[in-house]
């Protein structure tokens, strides 16, 4: 329980470094674009983007994993019962 307590907590603060580095970030290509340096600043919004996605497709194929292994550890526990 200590464990998860921990790796929650540790989630959250890192969670509030990456914002303050978006904003970083955010800062950077405006001031970029404003200059008339759309290079740099496509750039920068590309890696975000990068980024972006592949935090949302890891989390559902993380979920999709350890259901199929749940299930299939349920199948066998079913099995060896009857």
């Amino acid at each position: 329980m200590r464990k998860l307590l921990l790796v929650i907590v540790l989630l959250i603060a890192n969670c509030s470094l990456t914002m303050a580095q978006c904003a970083m970030c955010r800062a950077t290509v405006g001031s970029n674009l404003s200059e008339g340096r759309g290079v740099i600043g496509t750039g920068i919004n590309d890696g975000i983007l990068l980024m972006l996605v592949f935090t949302y497709l890891s989390i559902p194929t993380l979920i999709f994993v350890w259901y199929r292994t749940a299930k299939k550890e349920m199948r066998l526990k079913m099995e060896k019962a009857g």
